[in-house]
């Protein structure tokens, strides 16, 4: 069954908000970066104009750029909440810094309905992933990965030429160079890989050029 990925584009980090829908018009939303009123307004619209049913909102990981709508999404659709356990602490941890980022309005994630595991498999109706454990930017990043599709929603573990850093707490190059070298690169050279800032790529062409390859 197709599956169709639609992004937007939220905040002050260009967080990249993803769905990920159905041909009957499920879909799951995956790292609500949505702030502003107007960027609720832009995700919530686009899902109302299109007649979707959301069904779960996914969280790669719990950055701040990557859950500024957790509690807004939670709110408007009351679908279950998935994270990975550990990055718990993680998600947690974010109303204590998020002034400081010029976040003062920050609504305040909910908890997890259900813990992430490592090669398992999620299934949402007519809509499924099998979820890979990929910490090194954040300890417990986990990405999407939907093989019939051809592609993979990767949060911040590889960018279009780049991946994710590693000097925030829980980050360490060593971790994260194994999550890309053992897993992202094992997989199908012609996955697209979605990212969490900027633009799309496939496993091919980082594998070829990506900057990880100098470290």
């Amino acid at each position: 069954m197709s599956l169709k990925v639609v992004s937007f584009q939220f905040n002050g980090f260009q967080e990249n908000t993803y769905l990920v829908i159905s041909p009957t018009k499920n879909c799951v939303i995956i790292d609500p970066g949505c702030y502003e009123s107007h960027e609720e307004n832009t995700l919530f619209e686009y899902i109302a104009s299109n007649n979707l049913r959301p069904l779960a909102l996914l969280n790669t990981h719990a950055h701040i750029d990557h859950i500024l709508g957790n509690a807004a999404v939670k709110e408007k659709f009351n679908i279950p909440l998935y994270l990975h356990e550990k990055d718990l602490a993680t998600l947690k941890s974010v109303k204590n810094y998020a002034a400081l980022y010029g976040f003062q309005a920050y609504k305040e994630s909910p908890d997890p309905d259900f813990f992430l595991e490592d090669n398992t498999d999620i299934i949402f109706q007519d809509i499924d992933f099998k979820v890979y454990f990929t910490p090194g930017h954040a300890p417990g990043h986990v990405v999407f990965y939907n093989e019939a599709n051809s592609f993979v929603i990767n949060g911040d573990v590889l960018f279009n030429g780049s991946f994710g850093r590693v000097d925030l707490p829980g980050g360490d190059i060593n971790t994260l160079k194994n999550s890309i070298f053992e897993l992202m690169f094992k997989l199908p050279e012609n996955t697209t890989v979605y990212c969490g800032h900027g633009p799309e790529t496939t496993i091919g062409q980082e594998k070829e050029s990506n900057y990880i390859h100098q470290f």
